[in-house]
């Protein structure tokens, strides 16, 4: 009797390799993962980076350009945030621009509002801002964000903490948008915006050039709508008060022309304006003090401003001074 041994070989499918994407300015590929070690190569953000193995909290990719090398996991961004990324930037480009500022501190940006959503990079200070979005979020108990004693000095008693979804413009490199803590952030408010927003106790959140005026001297003055807060960060109401300033040209300063309080204003506020100097102006805005949502519409006319009530809203307008 004849045995006849048979030998099997079962394919296995290649698995495809894991692409990660370099997520600092510039990621450093080293030689080797010792303290003693020589670098390689220089790869820039969003750089894709095949992933050939994985070594306590060092990974060894391949560059595009077929070089490779060792760096720290923390160096890295997966594809799956990569491409939350990119849909996010996709929808930053949609929003309209409710304030401009730039980073106080070194800042996280983070691919969510809150401290324990990933971070896609981090900012060096002074990073130009445009602010999109305001969010309002529970104050984790984790780690604190970015500059811990810029977070350490923050009372106890805060619960919530305000959240900015921003586009970074920097120097030399894509726009990317991403979410950065509020309290990291300096507003570039106009001035002298923040000396009457002081005076009268005002936080502001948001401001928009409504149109200029020309006066003697032949300067065209802006005029702004100021939306604003009182008290602590954290509150439901993306703002709670407006005041329109206008430029008066016979005193040769600006006055206040318009007050509201009591609002619960939601951003986004959208503006139309007349193509001509110092022309008509209309914004509108969700307001929810009386509960349900309902939209509010203002028109300004030289330096008369009233709430009006029409059917549509305008079309938005991309601007912040």
């Amino acid at each position: 009797m004849v045995c006849v041994a048979v030998y099997v070989r079962l394919y296995r499918p290649k698995q495809p390799a894991e692409t990660a994407y370099a997520g600092n300015r510039q990621v450093t590929l080293w030689n080797t993962t010792a303290q003693v070690r020589e670098p390689v190569a220089t790869v820039n953000f969003g750089d894709p980076l095949k992933v050939l193995r994985r070594f306590q909290g060092h990974v060894q990719v391949r560059s595009t350009k077929g070089v490779t090398g060792w760096v720290d996991q923390h160096d890295l961004l997966s594809a799956d945030l990569w491409q939350k990324a990119s849909e996010l930037e996709t929808l930053a480009t949609r929003l309209p621009i409710e304030a401009r500022g730039h980073t106080r501190v070194l800042s996280n940006l983070h691919i969510e509002a809150g401290r324990d959503s990933p971070h896609i990079r981090q900012l060096t200070k002074n990073v130009p801002l445009d602010l999109l979005e305001r969010r309002a979020v529970e104050v984790s108990a984790g780690a604190p964000e970015g500059n811990e004693e810029e977070v350490s000095s923050e009372p106890a008693e805060t619960k919530k903490e305000d959240w900015w979804l921003v586009e970074a413009n920097i120097p030399d490199q894509p726009v990317l948008a991403g979410w950065v803590l509020r309290r990291f952030i300096d507003l570039d408010v106009p001035r002298p915006l923040p000396d009457y927003a002081s005076s009268g106790g005002i936080r502001i959140i948001a401001w928009f050039e409504l149109n200029r005026v020309t006066d003697p001297s032949g300067n065209a003055r802006p005029q702004y709508l100021v939306a604003g807060s009182r008290g602590s960060e954290g509150q439901p109401c993306d703002f709670t008060l407006l005041r329109v300033y206008t430029w008066s040209t016979r005193r040769q300063s600006y006055e206040t022309a318009y007050v509201e309080s009591d609002l619960c204003g939601k951003l986004p506020v959208t503006l139309t304006r007349a193509a001509t100097l110092g022309g008509e102006v209309t914004f509108v805005f969700e307001d929810t003090s009386n509960g349900a949502p309902q939209q509010r519409t203002y028109r300004m006319h030289q330096t008369v401003v009233r709430r009006v009530r029409e059917n549509g809203a305008p079309q938005p307008y991309k601007h912040a001074s």
